[in-house]
């Protein structure tokens, strides 16, 4: 059973930092593709807008409703997601859900720092929070995707 203090401690100083400064955070006008998700068990809601060229994120907006741990995570992946493919977001997805689940190391190169999300393994019911920017980001690229083939 965890503690207050381990609570306290799992919102940390460097959490704090990164939920109060989310890159990209807003609405795009007019975006080729755009996600809304949602944590069903904490009401975490995480809306991603973005266009795409290349294969590439070429603009990127998010509306984070988030825990201070998912609003960190956003803040993680908003500062490395310009230019990247779909498929370097589901390997940071996959990575980041391997180290909350089972104890793997985090997500590297591009996304780094999500270390300091690592505290909250023992939190199963925070995990979506921390998931939802990732998963919807993956989810806008593949509609994005889709869209630029019809």
């Amino acid at each position: 059973m965890s503690s207050d203090s381990d609570l306290i401690k799992l919102y940390s100083q460097r959490i704090l930092a990164l939920a109060a400064d989310i890159p990209h955070r807003g609405r795009l006008e007019a975006p080729q593709a755009s996600i809304r998700k949602r944590a069903p068990l904490c009401g975490s809601t995480v809306t991603v807008d973005l266009d795409m060229e290349g294969g590439r994120i070429t603009r990127f907006g998010q509306d984070v409703k988030a825990c201070a741990l998912g609003q960190a995570a956003a803040a993680l992946m908003g500062a490395e997601i310009v230019g990247r493919t779909r498929a370097e977001v589901v390997a940071a997805r996959d990575q980041l859900r391997a180290m909350l689940r089972d104890g793997a190391t985090p997500p590297g190169a591009p996304f780094h720092g999500y270390e300091v999300l690592e505290p909250a393994r023992d939190y199963r019911n925070r995990h979506a929070s921390i998931l939802l920017s990732l998963e919807a980001t993956a989810e806008a690229m593949a509609e994005a995707e889709r869209a630029a083939c019809a």
